[in-house]
């Protein structure tokens, strides 16, 4: 096909409207990209510099994520101390009410007590952990914020173990002995004998001689003897014959676990004894030969049984349970209608003590969480084979609790204000290390703007100016295509001529 010849006004406005075309084609991309600088081809150097600091605030902005996560690790952290720290004042006010009681019991009961908030305290500090990473957990949980692409700025944080109080680099607290009881038991048995002393026609009184009884000849001299040795052994002193009754009564009551009650009214002598007892007349074979002053003494066999018909206790006496302290928990008075129920009822009313009767041996079992004494003004409670029981029932725990005395409750709390001190410096520690990150997260945040603006700078364009661009091109296009036209017309005109 031949080439079409085009006039050189035609070619020039044809030019003209390719160029416009082009030009607008540009700042049409210009505007719909919203940058006048594509890509390197438009300008390499604002490019490529643009491109490196775009560069830079995508790699501050990955930062940024990474500051954001470390924050939310300090602040499980401190989160985390904060109740630590409430769950420490808890524990230092129980050692203080601890402080403020006597009683064995209830500082068993505070030492417990003081235990479950040292377990708390771990679980707190082993729930305190953030995607994995744990402050309060000790080794392998340090937190490492980088703040910078190239990683010369950093801050470390180092973490401390609180999951276990006892540690001497973490709070130092330890479990305290919640302590462990025991056990013990006494006998309850006795029995009792009542001679009436009378000189064949009319009663003695105290103030008779012995001699005058129908049944205790002149020169006489009486024994106190254990009936259930073999062979009978004497248990107490001797009374001769040119001794009162009254004197007799006071030698009866010298031996230990024999009581002696007359009336001088009825000349009644009623002898109380927890073991088998009798008075001899015979130094030589300790024999029963007045068998009519012999006590049977049996183990108490129900609880309805009467305290008082026994040689451990007297009315009137007062019986008194205190533990290790001295704290006493309370007293019972031993009256005529006092029963074994009554005591067994008595030490089963406290806290950490209780009592059982065993009927078929007449024993009364007692068990105690803590230190424990069952005391008698009466000498001769819980005497055993004639001896004075002067220390009463006695149950010593295997073992007492951390808050058993003074000592031990403030060497507690010493421990408590000094991990209260250590708390509050890592609660201020974390406290800086929370702001400085706060600080360099936005310090990053105005970098990658100031980076992402200084870009913007090379590469955006105006769109003001783009528009205006637009708009005259488009105007030059209306004008090239008119100057198009007349050129075309006056190639027609040649037509007239044919």
């Amino acid at each position: 096909m031949q080439d079409i010849t085009l006039s050189a006004a035609v070619r020039q406005n044809l030019l003209t409207l390719q160029s416009t075309a082009d030009m607008m084609s540009g700042v049409q991309n210009k505007l719909a990209t919203g940058l006048k600088v594509n890509s390197a081809l438009d300008n390499p150097n604002s490019f490529f510099t643009a491109s490196g600091l775009n560069s830079r605030a995508s790699d501050l902005s990955n930062l940024l994520d990474d500051m954001g996560q470390s924050l939310q690790t300090i602040k499980a952290a401190d989160k985390g101390i904060q109740t630590i720290t409430d769950l420490v004042e808890t524990a230092k006010a129980k050692a203080n009410q601890a402080l403020q009681t006597q009683s064995q019991y209830e500082r068993k009961t505070f030492s417990e007590q003081y235990n479950d908030l040292l377990e708390q305290i771990e679980d707190v500090a082993k729930d305190s952990s953030y995607k994995g990473k744990n402050l309060l957990a000790g080794d392998g949980n340090d937190l490492t914020t980088i703040f910078n692409e190239d990683a010369t700025s950093k801050l470390t944080i180092e973490a401390v173990d609180y999951t276990d109080t006892a540690l001497s680099t973490g709070l130092n607290l330890s479990d305290l002995a919640e302590g462990q009881g025991s056990a013990t038991s006494f006998d309850l048995q006795g029995g009792k004998q009542t001679i009436t002393l009378t000189d064949g026609t009319s009663t003695l009184n105290s103030s008779s001689a012995l001699s005058d009884s129908n049944v205790i000849t002149a020169g006489m001299t009486l024994e106190f003897v254990d009936a259930a040795a073999s062979p009978n052994v004497v248990v107490g002193s001797t009374v001769t014959g040119g001794a009162t009754v009254q004197d007799l009564v006071d030698g009866l009551n010298s031996v230990a676990g024999v009581r002696a009650e007359f009336d001088d009214t009825s000349g009644e002598l009623t002898i109380y004894s927890d073991e088998d007892f009798h008075i001899s007349d015979d130094a030589s074979t300790h024999s029963a030969a007045l068998s009519t002053f012999a006590v049977d003494a049996t183990a108490l066999a129900t609880t309805s049984a009467l305290l008082a018909e026994t040689g451990s206790f007297a009315v009137g006496d007062t019986l008194t349970l205190t533990d290790g302290n001295d704290f006493e928990l309370g007293s019972l008075e031993i009256e005529a209608d006092t029963t074994v129920d009554d005591l067994e009822s008595f030490v089963n009313d406290f806290n950490g003590v209780s009592a059982s009767f065993d009927s078929g041996s007449g024993r009364l079992n007692i068990t105690s969480e803590t230190d424990l004494s069952l005391t008698s003004d009466n000498t001769d409670f819980a005497s055993s084979g004639f001896t004075a029981n002067t220390s009463g029932v006695t149950v010593s725990a295997l073992s007492d609790s951390g808050f058993a005395t003074d000592n031990d409750i403030n060497r507690v709390v010493d421990r408590l204000n000094t991990a209260l001190s250590n708390l509050r410096s890592q609660a201020s520690e974390f406290g800086t290390n929370l702001s400085t990150v706060e600080i360099r997260q936005d310090y990053t945040k105005t970098m990658i703007n100031t980076l992402q603006e200084g870009a913007g700078l090379l590469t955006l364009a105006d769109t003001n100016e783009e528009g205006a661009n637009l708009l005259a091109l488009q105007t030059r296009q209306q004008l090239a295509s008119t100057s198009l036209s007349f050129a075309s017309q006056a190639d027609q005109t040649v037509l007239s001529l044919f």
